[in-house]
């Protein structure tokens, strides 16, 4: 089992890691603004059973795979970047579409659907592999028990300190996008704002694939 001290020194370290924003943390703002603090709830999920997964394949070493045949590596980033323009493409048209109707309640969409695009944008990411690939292993003490245990036991710290660091983002953009919602032009325009961040991430998933 690992003791108090790692485990403090991990969370400190998932800490200064969700705290940092960056790409989930900007998908989880714009996804509250524009639908509500359900959906946030809802991304957030698909996020945290992404880094579950990796937790997996790091423990059984399929992540090893990205390093060792870099065209794995690009296979997934592509298909990463591919899936992001597709969900903007979607929240564009969505945002037309409804520019002719009465407003709709925030958060209509399925909660399913939406824990599904987190689930696969995270999962997408082979930068997150990596970086689960890197920064575990310097935590796990063989002396301590099955590090397969280790490495889930730190997934879920780390999924713990990401929803209290991203529950207060969540509760802030979904008021925000409350107080603005009230205008049907307002309402489209938060749908335009998040197709821009999956186009953003899209970018930088493609563009900035450096390992």
């Amino acid at each position: 089992m690992m003791d108090l001290s790692t485990i403090a020194m991990f969370s400190l370290a998932a800490l200064a890691l969700a705290s940092t924003p960056g790409p989930d943390m900007l998908l989880i703002a714009s996804r509250s603004a524009a639908e509500g603090r359900v959906a946030g709830l809802a991304t957030w999920a698909g996020i945290a059973a992404g880094t579950y997964c990796h937790a997996a394949a790091a423990a059984f070493g399929l992540s090893q795979l990205f390093l060792a045949v870099p065209a794995a590596y690009d296979l997934v980033r592509w298909a990463g970047a591919a899936y992001l323009l597709y969900l903007a493409w979607k929240a564009v048209t969505s945002g037309r579409s409804s520019a002719n109707t009465a407003a709709a309640p925030r958060g209509r969409r399925s909660l399913g659907a939406i824990f599904r695009q987190g689930l696969l944008t995270n999962l997408l990411n082979p930068k997150m592999a990596i970086f689960v690939l890197a920064l575990f292993p310097q935590f796990v003490d063989p002396d301590a028990g099955a590090v397969a245990g280790q490495i889930l036991v730190m997934a879920t710290i780390l999924n713990l300190v990401g929803f209290g660091v991203n529950g207060a983002v969540i509760l802030l953009a979904s008021r925000a996008g409350a107080v603005l919602s009230g205008s049907g032009a307002m309402k489209r325009l938060s749908q335009y704002l998040l197709g821009c961040v999956f186009a953003g991430l899209a970018a930088r998933l493609a563009f900035a694939g450096e390992r």
